[in-house]
């Protein structure tokens, strides 16, 4: 069961700040929808005023000095999208009389069973009128959504002068409002957890509530890592009149960008939780809906909204993509990492997509460089760590930090400051230095003070490097933050032979022993698992313990699913049976030889 309003059944998940900001002027008129990163109003100002250029549509530059700047650069920029997506969206669709034009190139990518793709072949071979043709492609085709993300935690205050603004000038509030006041029906993804006050906002804006014909202008699509915590949001958001048109589900660790480990819990157990209670999630959430749509007295849909379930992190087989689809009734699955080596789909710059393309498992790993505190997944010698120990080497440890995204930390200052800025980290060492420690203890210490790189700067410059757009300020190369997945994809592609490798028409893998995703994201998990017992070894108490204890009976909760689940499918792991079974086996073995110290009581 594939859905049947989207003609793909794949979409392209955010990735960074720079390497989507753009993807849906590319992609979009093929029916493929993509997320751009809202976060950073200085590059979205910057690529507003290249793509008017580009496509002759009138600009004029937001500065900084205007009111609430931020909202209106990302407003501004996310109607210049629109504008050309839906221009080149019709010229494709004029195109169709004409041999290798882009309406060509829209079916030829759609799935072999996609509905839209045998209707029109039907259509064609039941008419010769040129003008019903026309009609029956204006009717039915249409472009990918143009959707944004927001990470719901990069919320900090903003100040005028020296006056704190309302809560409203905040970070990802004015995001927030940029899409909100922007021509777009599209979707805002929310990622990184609940912000109940940034939730309780979407309710100023009508477009977030349903219209007359039970329709939703613009939806809200939640991401998350498990079942518990769709709920929760779904339920808060519910009682506020706003419904959750879709849960995204990541994987905690097989991922890019930041990895949100669950408390071990694996994708496949947290996918048949959705499966088994999809219908009483819509059935329960609606009800609250209704309630607070009476109380608000807005229109009360007749009938339940439409609920998907998505899934992303980690696929990179025909194989992946087809069960996901067919055995968790998955409505679309995010392709993230692979398209960073599509040029016709991602924003990346050509010295970045080298060190991608050769890449090895050993390159790709969780780091601790992100200011946020959460693992990062990040690719050794990106040109953006090379910079930053350049500086290190020259007792110039820190960034200049201009942008200020992801400030957070109060520890000397009354205004938040980002850990990775030469403020914070040469107070932070300068206290190092008091405290005496013997010199292998100081270099321990003060490299996790120095390792914390700037990535507003570093997920952003690619397109900056790749426009040929001047950018002022230090020195800065390119952080990017693909996930473990990248490994196994190692040439540039089109975006037709990587289409063609989603549905099974090509592999554009050359590596034999790719594993399973399944099988990766559990390995993953008993490493995450392993370094977490070390680290809790110095300090150990009751509360770590409890945690321990929890993680690894989940995991291998999550074990004994996938070995049933590899033992009873027919269709998908009859070739492999054997050797997945032993690598899970494997695994199992790796994860009880991990010993959780045990407590003496005193």
């Amino acid at each position: 069961m594939h859905q049947k309003n989207n003609p793909h059944s794949f979409h392209v998940p955010v990735m960074g700040i720079a390497f989507t900001i753009d993807t849906p002027i590319k992609i979009a008129k093929y029916g493929i929808s993509s997320v751009i990163s809202v976060v950073d109003d200085i590059i979205i100002e910057k690529m507003n005023e290249y793509y008017s250029g580009k496509f002759k549509i009138p600009y004029q530059e937001i500065s900084t000095k205007v009111e609430d700047y931020r909202a209106k650069r990302i407003t501004s920029y996310l109607n210049t999208v629109d504008i050309i997506v839906k221009q080149k969206f019709e010229n494709l669709k004029k195109s169709f009389e004409q041999k290798n034009s882009e309406f060509e190139k829209y079916m030829e990518m759609l799935p072999d069973f996609s509905e839209l793709k045998q209707n029109f072949i039907q259509t064609i071979q039941n008419n010769t009128v040129k003008e019903d043709l026309s009609n029956w492609i204006h009717n039915n085709l249409k472009p990918g959504s143009i959707d944004v993300n927001i990470m719901t935690k990069l919320d900090k205050p903003n100040y005028s002068k020296k006056d704190l603004l309302p809560i409203e000038f905040n970070d990802a509030h004015a995001a927030l409002r940029g899409f909100a006041n922007s021509t777009l029906e599209s979707s805002v993804v929310l990622s990184a957890g609940m912000n109940p006050r940034l939730y309780s906002y979407f309710e100023n804006f009508n477009d977030f509530f349903p219209t007359e014909n039970n329709e939703l202008k613009k939806k809200i699509i939640l991401k998350v890592s498990d079942y518990r915590s769709a709920i929760i949001q779904g339920k808060f958001l519910a009682k506020k009149g706003l419904w959750v048109s879709e849960y995204r589900i990541e994987s905690g660790l097989n991922c890019g960008g930041h990895a949100f480990a669950s408390d071990g819990y694996l994708l496949g157990p947290i996918l048949e939780e959705f499966k088994m209670n999809k219908t009483a999630l819509i059935d329960e959430i609606h009800g609250i809906l209704v309630e607070a749509l009476k109380s608000k007295e807005k229109h009360i849909p007749t009938e339940h909204l439409s609920l998907a379930i998505t899934v992303q992190g980690g696929v990179g087989t025909y194989e992946e993509h087809e069960f996901l689809l067919d055995n968790y009734n998955i409505d679309s699955v995010g392709w993230g990492s692979p398209f960073l080596l599509v040029p016709e789909v991602t924003t990346v710059d050509e010295v970045t997509r080298e060190a991608l393309r050769v890449a090895t498992e050993k390159d790709l790993f969780l780091s601790n460089i992100s200011p946020l505190g959460v693992p990062f997944n990040s690719l050794r010698g990106n040109t953006n760590e090379i910079i930053k120990n350049e500086r290190i080497a020259e007792g110039k440890a820190g960034s200049a930090c201009a942008k200020k995204f992801l400030s957070s930390n109060t520890e000397y200052t009354e205004k938040v400051i980002c850990t990775a800025s030469k403020k914070y980290q040469t107070l932070k060492l300068n206290d190092l230095k008091l405290e005496n420690l013997s010199e292998s203890d100081f270099a321990e210490k003060a490299n996790k003070i120095t390792e914390k790189a700037c990535l507003c700067e570093g997920l952003a410059n690619a397109a900056f490097f790749n426009y040929g757009i001047e950018r002022k300020g230090e020195k800065q190369g390119v952080a990017i933050c693909p996930g473990p997945n990248m490994a196994y994809f190692t040439k540039d592609l089109s975006l037709k032979e990587m289409v063609n490798h989603i549905y099974g028409r090509a592999n554009v893998i050359e590596t034999k022993n790719r594993p399973h995703m399944f099988i990766k994201e559990l390995a993953m998990y008993v490493d995450y698992f392993s370094n977490k017992v070390e680290e809790f070894s110095d300090s150990f108490n009751v509360k770590n313990q409890k945690y321990l204890n929890a993680f690894q009976s989940n995991l291998n909760d999550g074990i004994e699913y996938y070995h049933q689940l590899f033992s009873d499918s027919k269709i998908y792991f009859e070739a492999n049976k054997e050797g997945l079974l032993s690598e899970l086996e494997t695994l199992k073995t790796a994860l009880f030889s991990i010993k959780i110290p045990v407590l003496v009581k005193a």
